[in-house]
């Protein structure tokens, strides 16, 4: 029993350290706060595993609360998304490019860009016919 106890701590401290990662790291705000979360849910199944090590019951508590603010957090993370009615983080403004028109990228209903170079010129399409009708 104790090496499979040993095992999922081993397990335990990898998953933190690649959630570390991704908090550091993270490309938006809405990945880092999920990244928190499971780091949150990680240390929640450490103190289980320590529990279960050291036969200890009272740590159920701990593990409740630490849970309760992961939820807490990921709600108001969700409310402030909804609030603003995009996406943190993952629009053309966040990454630092501001869409430009006259280079043929448009933004479409929701902000999201387009590109409009696959879309010909209707008078390039017209001088195409004209000079097919004057052969």
């Amino acid at each position: 029993m104790q090496i499979v106890l040993m095992i999922a701590g081993v397990m335990l401290v990898v998953a933190a350290a690649l959630t570390v990662f991704r908090i550091v790291r993270g490309p938006g705000p809405a990945d880092r706060v999920v990244a928190t979360d499971v780091l949150i849910t990680t240390v929640a199944g450490a103190i289980a595993v320590e529990a279960a090590i050291n036969h200890r019951s009272y740590t159920i508590v701990v593990m409740l609360v630490l849970s309760l603010l992961a939820f807490a957090g990921t709600v108001s993370m969700a409310r402030f998304v909804a609030g603003r009615g995009r996406v943190v983080g993952t629009g053309p403004s966040a990454r630092g490019a501001d869409p430009d028109p006259a280079e043929g990228d448009a933004p479409d209903k929701r902000g999201a860009v387009q590109d409009d170079s696959a879309v010909q010129d209707d008078s390039a399409v017209q001088d195409d016919e004209a000079e097919g009708a004057a052969r």
